[in-house]
């Protein structure tokens, strides 16, 4: 194996720390969150308490004051155990970044603090019914009156949609500009005229309680604007590179597990007078499969060495979404495979993994918008 060398001591004593959290508060509980569609403000809160939320955003700005590579663990070690009800890398590693690169210092100490300490729960709602990748097309409109602005719309997908206390939501507040006429605005769940809407059920991800919102002449003040009105497509554009290197630290960390599980499987399960570890193609199999991930793990981790240096272009990352999230989908199915009926059974991880795999190939911007991107540089 490829040693990595992204990690120094200080941050594996932090994973070990992660690690006992996820294995000993979240996993244990994971089932029951699927059947009730959430995960229970009290998990975020422990998380908040042990210094698990805004890892990656400043001491100053009101975070935890690491560094990129903490919410790297956060991720890695929730993946490991196919975690995937929890929205804290949404949370902290997508919404709170906007607020900390673009957001005024007033609106950092308001919000930053408490969404460190699990007190406020966000979400960011881009997609919208009429579609998703497509951000230049959003319909959801802001219109200015006075010391406010007043927005009307849908959203849908929504990540952490029945318990986020405040969304930063896309909308336009210049239907005549384009691009240049969509900016960000954080909008209240507590706001005159924001409804939820119903909890979606999904084929996967079924403890993350993703739904549609609906905002019907909801005044929002003017301070809630992240950075400069228009230029919120802009801002997408710049953090949208992070958001699908998270695509790709869940795809290899959850294959890397699945494979651990897999061997373990097959080196109990006996058929015909022996272990299906011992057929020979059940050996090539899992050669092949161990190769695509530790490929894989390679060039996420040199990835990652690029954004820790400022250096990862959105051609790149583009790529790492679209192979690792394809990957990822291959991999799972061969192993799975060979769990034989029993990989068709929901209460093994590798069939809530299969699941849970398949929007990855569809959120952070589909794959064939990947192709797209990378077909670009040519």
């Amino acid at each position: 194996m490829i040693p990595r060398t992204l990690f120094d001591h200080d941050h594996e004593m932090f994973r070990d720390q992660v690690r006992r959290f996820m294995e000993t508060e979240i996993a244990p509980h994971h089932e029951d969150w699927e059947e009730a569609g959430e995960v229970p403000r009290s998990a975020w809160k422990r998380a908040g308490e042990l210094g698990f939320l805004c890892t990656a955003i400043p001491e100053e700005a009101g975070g935890v004051g690491g560094d990129r590579r903490h919410a790297i663990i956060m991720m890695e070690e929730q993946a490991r155990l196919n975690l995937t009800g929890l929205g804290f890398a949404l949370h902290s590693d997508i919404v709170a970044p906007y607020i900390d690169h673009y957001g005024t210092p007033e609106q950092k100490q308001a919000w930053l603090p408490e969404m460190a300490s699990g007190d406020r729960i966000t979400g960011i709602a881009m997609t919208e019914p009429s579609g998703g990748s497509d951000l230049k097309a959003l319909r959801t409109r802001a219109v200015r009156d006075g010391d406010h602005y007043v927005l009307n719309g849908q959203k849908t997908f929504i990540t952490n949609g029945q318990t986020a206390d405040m969304f930063l939501v896309a909308c336009r507040t210049d239907p005549d500009a384009g691009s240049r006429g969509i900016s960000l605005i954080a909008v209240e769940t507590d706001s005159p005229g924001f409804t939820r809407g119903r909890r979606l059920k999904k084929m996967g991800t079924k403890a993350q309680d993703t739904s549609e919102l609906s905002f019907e002449d909801v005044r929002v003040p003017v301070f809630n604007v992240i950075g400069e009105e228009g230029k919120g497509f802009g801002y997408m554009m710049q953090e949208l590179a992070w958001e699908r290197m998270h695509v790709g630290i869940s795809a290899i960390s959850t294959c890397e597990a699945a494979l651990e599980w897999t061997i373990d499987y097959t080196r109990e399960r006996k058929a015909f007078g022996q272990t299906i570890f011992d057929f020979q193609n059940t050996r090539f199999k899992l050669a092949e499969m161990k190769t695509e991930v530790q490929v894989g793990r390679a060039f996420l981790d040199r990835c990652l060495e690029l954004v820790l240096d400022g250096e990862l272009d959105a051609t790149t990352a583009a790529m790492v979404k679209y192979w690792t999230s394809e990957m990822q989908g291959r991999v799972l199915d061969e192993l799975l495979q060979l769990f034989g009926g029993y990989g068709f059974m929901w209460e093994y991880p590798i069939t809530r993994a299969f699941a849970d795999a398949r929007v990855q190939r569809i959120y952070a911007g589909s794959n064939e918008i990947m192709k797209e991107l990378i077909a670009r540089s040519l």
